[in-house]
């Protein structure tokens, strides 16, 4: 008799556990995340040591903060890309060729990018960040 109190009380526990882990989950608030391509991809030129132009060709995905958000990253593209294409040519070769110099290339455009959707939108933080999903040089 006491087994099978104890399975009893067990199997009590667990479902009031359960369904305290599922009453959690559903307050959670969805990912909203979005994201936006930059089509098509940007290209520019850098400058090597010896004055030779090098070449880079980038695959931008914006990851923004709230999908409410993304017609304001949409009408500001062409500021967004033009900005992007100048920090990429200001770049030397060993800042674009190094991971470490990708990553702050990708921070810089991120920090960027933030702050003129700030001057043009007044939101903080309107893209939680940026992936690079082609990144080709010469």
């Amino acid at each position: 008799m006491k087994w099978l109190k104890w399975i009893f009380l067990t199997g009590l526990l667990s479902a009031a556990t359960l369904q305290a882990s599922f009453a959690a989950d559903a307050k959670k608030e969805p990912d909203s995340y979005a994201y936006y391509g930059f089509e098509p991809d940007i290209v520019t030129n850098f400058i090597n040591k010896n004055k030779q132009l090098g070449y880079i060709r980038v695959a931008i995905e914006l990851r923004v903060a709230h999908q409410s958000q993304l017609d304001e990253v949409e009408h500001n593209a062409p500021l967004l890309r033009d900005a992007i294409i100048e920090i990429l040519g200001s770049q030397d070769r060993q800042e674009i060729i190094s991971l470490t110099g990708r990553e702050r290339i990708r921070e810089q455009c991120l920090k960027t990018i933030n702050n003129l959707l700030r001057q043009e939108t007044g939101e903080q933080n309107v893209v939680a960040d940026i992936l690079f999903t082609k990144y080709l040089y010469q």
